[in-house]
């Protein structure tokens, strides 16, 4: 029973209920149980196989998962003694658990052999920024947060300190105060490895003379020893596998200076950045922008025909001084682009490269060079970065990298919003390593040598029915006036998807008011053109009459990796942290 003052004399009293067996629920466990009050090892089993498609499901995983059930429901002297039988509330709790009962599989399942071109890559942007991309701290802390993260590509600008005669990690020619760089080596090398086994990719956005080079390659070398990869040429025809670089270290760079790309930027733009992201403030950020709309802004756009690019001239002059035991540590080489982009994108058959565009500049070139773009990222790396008006370090719809073959999608890491929840969500997929193999339509050109087209209308490959039984653990999670000082909260939940633009929708259920376990019981059916992309969208508000609706929690499931049947889903918080104990009873099949 929970007490809430109303007015100044009375209090109004709710009844608190914990969470009952669905009614599919129940019907399942009648139809395996055989009609029995309790379900054998065997008949649990069969469940698995059969309705949660867990092929190759043994008597002993049944009997495994009836043991644990017993340990958490009961305490452990009494579960040592006896083996109590299976009953409807044991089954009902091994469905609602995550631990049990996750909606992914944990373990890395993709052919990690194919060249790094073939995957998408965790990744991070000024990595090193605690808060805005202006005047906040520059620290180790958010490296290693991202590194626990699963994250895979670290961004490092460095710059020569107030004596010139060591080196500092900030964003240049801003109020960021500095963090020295060896202090973010030794980091990276504590906790590249702590969330996946998979390469670390620094990227060093490096503004220094040849005397300090020499000292970062120093610096580099002696930091991580054996775990360093040197490539065996100036250039590869083709780039390593994660499989053959597995616990290796490696360093990419491209000309410096790139934090003046916002030189280029038209006013216009940048006013309506500035705009847009005042929006971006509130408890869980904007809705996710429109790949759509983003296509149509830039053919309306008057100069995207063929744009010319900054020259980097003075840069590549830079880098050609570069000391030799500088040179010879870098594996990934890159550059921005200058000249035409149709010149940007061309496709060396003997090396292969990286190439870094702004979001801007990916949308133009994805409005006027699409094919040349997918063509470019079968082999080569692409890498999107944020435009330099995103000062509250916001981000981007990561798709519009994704769709066109981008490996590597950079996100301010410490910012929040539902594109960071995408982010997240996306590199959930093959055991959240942080390198996600591509589609085989990505990576390889038609029978006609035609490449994708995400704008293309194409059939439907897939129907994904989704139905939301209930919610429990905010109680546990939340005060007791956190969402409403007066009663119970009334909560919804929004559940969609996220993609290319023909799959992209979200959809809401009804409102349960006054109740800490919602039951909803509701069913949506979503249709998938590229479910190999395809993201499922879950958030979690209370309703607010007067105010705007408080979050409740959220999460984002790569549809191509959803086990299918009934499972419980963990809930985040709008920072991406998994909340204790709040989740979701969910079923899903495919059609």
């Amino acid at each position: 029973m929970g007490s809430y003052r109303c007015c100044i004399c009375f209090t109004r009293k709710f009844r608190w209920s914990e969470a009952k067996p669905a009614e599919d629920v129940r019907e399942a466990f009648a139809t395996y149980a055989e009609g029995g009050a309790h379900m054998t090892a065997d008949q649990l089993r069969r469940f698995l196989e059969e309705a949660q498609g867990e092929a190759g499901a043994t008597a002993a995983d049944a009997e495994r998962v009836m043991e644990r059930v017993r340990q958490l429901r009961r305490p452990s002297h009494l579960a040592k003694l006896s083996k109590p039988p299976f009953t409807l509330d044991d089954f009902h709790h091994y469905l609602f658990s995550e631990e049990l009962n996750p909606p992914l599989q944990p373990q890395v399942h993709h052919d990690m052999t194919a060249p790094l071109s073939h995957y998408y890559i965790y990744t991070g942007h000024n990595s090193y920024l605690t808060g805005n991309q202006l005047s906040s701290d520059c620290s180790d802390v958010p490296i290693i947060r991202a590194l626990q993260r699963g994250v895979r590509v670290i961004e490092l600008d460095i710059w020569p300190n107030s004596a010139r005669d060591n080196i500092n990690v900030l964003h240049g020619r801003t109020l960021t105060s500095p963090v020295e760089l060896i202090r973010c080596l030794k980091s990276i090398k504590e906790h590249a490895f702590s969330a996946s086994p998979y390469p670390v990719i620094i990227t060093l956005e490096d503004h220094l003379t040849p005397d300090l080079q020499a000292k970062v390659a120093k610096m580099v070398m002696e930091t991580f020893g054996d775990m360093l990869y040197y490539p065996d040429s100036e250039s590869h025809k083709e780039f390593p596998s994660p499989e053959a670089l597995k616990k290796r270290i490696i360093i990419s760079t491209k000309p410096p200076k790139e934090y003046l790309e916002a030189k280029s930027f038209k006013e216009k733009d940048c006013d309506t950045q500035k705009e847009n992201d005042s929006n971006e403030e509130e408890a869980w950020g904007k809705e996710v922008s429109d790949i759509q709309t983003e296509f149509e802004l830039a053919n309306k756009d008057e100069e995207v025909q063929d744009e010319e690019l900054a020259d980097d001239d003075d840069d590549q002059k830079e880098r050609q001084n570069a000391p030799p035991e500088y040179k010879c540590l870098i594996t990934i080489r890159a550059g921005k682009p200058k000249g035409h982009m149709s010149e940007a994108l061309n496709v060396d058959p003997e090396k292969v490269r990286r190439l870094s565009l702004s979001e801007q500049e990916l949308v133009k070139a994805a409005a006027t060079h699409r094919a040349d773009l997918l063509r470019f990222t079968q082999k080569n790396l692409l890498r999107i970065y944020p435009k330099g008006t995103r000062f509250n370090s916001s981000n981007y719809n990561p798709f519009i990298g994704w769709i066109h073959g981008a490996q590597m999608v950079a996100f301010n890491m410490q910012g929040y919003g539902r594109s960071l929840w995408l982010m997240h969500g996306f590199y959930k997929a093959n055991g959240g390593c942080g390198y996600i193999k591509k589609p085989d339509f990505l990576v390889k050109a038609g029978p006609n040598n035609e490449v994708f087209d995400p704008k293309a209308v194409l059939p439907v490959k897939k129907t994904l029915k989704v139905k939301i039984y209930m919610g429990d653990g905010w109680r546990m999670d939340f005060s007791q006036t956190h969402f409403d000082a007066y009663s119970p909260p009334d909560f919804y939940t929004r559940v969609g998807i996220a993609g290319v633009p023909a799959d992209t929708v979200m959809k809401k259920t009804k409102t349960i008011e006054d109740n800490w376990t919602p039951v909803w019981d509701e069913e949506f059916t979503f249709t998938l053109t590229v479910p190999e992309l395809a993201l499922l969208r879950i958030e979690v508000h209370e309703y607010d009459m007067s105010e705007k609706d408080d979050f409740g929690g959220q999460t984002c499931i790569p549809v191509s990796e959803l086990r299918p049947g009934i499972r419980a889903v963990p809930l985040f918080d709008h920072k991406g942290n998994k909340f204790n104990s709040v989740k979701l009873l969910m079923r899903f099949v495919f059609v």
